[in-house]
């Protein structure tokens, strides 16, 4: 057997342990909400409302556009280039695993590799950790369980095998990096900037 079959193997013995031995209705319904959209919508609030209190308007309004562009960067690069090089079947779709999944919240597309969820959410959570430690001194570690129990959700519904959220993890940390070093370079290049923010030198 071959080290790539081994842990292909492995991960989709991980993935049927989540998603399948481990179910109950209670929890079936939490991680059905647990990735909703609109479940973090009062979380995104209060950090703006944070974001708010420690910046200037002009911080505030970077702070938004690099979030918003980070995710526009993780979602597209995961949805239309990883996916459709990699081709990798969503557990759903996958011929050998017909009967096994259990499909909690719809199958999506047809390709899982990598997961945009966690791309997405773990793109933010490095932007966000990094920045806000920027402007306000505060580690804000809370994120990462954040954006892991959304991840752990997209295989407990049945929508990824965890190297697929392994993948979107990484993928999306080094883009919130990247998405951290503009927004420093951005706001310490802001006119003024030592009345409106102390910048510290943050290592990630």
């Amino acid at each position: 057997m071959s080290l790539l079959q081994w842990l292909k193997n492995i991960d989709r013995s991980l993935f049927l342990k989540l998603n399948h031995d481990v179910g109950f209705v209670f929890w079936d319904k939490l991680m059905i909400w647990t990735r909703n959209p609109l479940t973090w919508i009062p979380l995104y609030i209060g950090v703006l409302v944070i974001v708010f209190r420690k910046c200037k308007r002009t911080e505030v309004f970077k702070f938004i556009v690099v979030s918003a562009v980070t995710v526009f960067i993780t979602d597209s690069l995961a949805a239309r280039v990883m996916k459709p090089f990699f081709e990798r079947l969503r557990p759903c779709y996958e011929p050998s695993l017909q009967g096994l999944v259990r499909i909690l919240d719809g199958c999506g597309g047809r390709y899982s590799l990598p997961s945009n969820h966690a791309a997405n959410h773990f793109g933010l959570a490095v932007f966000w950790f990094s920045s806000v430690f920027l402007i306000s001194g505060k580690r804000w570690y809370w994120l990462w369980i954040w954006a892991a129990i959304i991840c752990y959700a997209q295989v407990y519904v049945g929508k990824h095998y965890p190297f697929d959220i392994l993948m979107g993890a990484v993928t999306g940390s080094c883009i919130g990096l990247l998405a951290y070093m503009v927004f420093k370079y951005w706001v310490k290049k802001s006119p003024g900037k030592k009345d409106s923010l102390d910048l510290k030198q943050v290592k990630v």
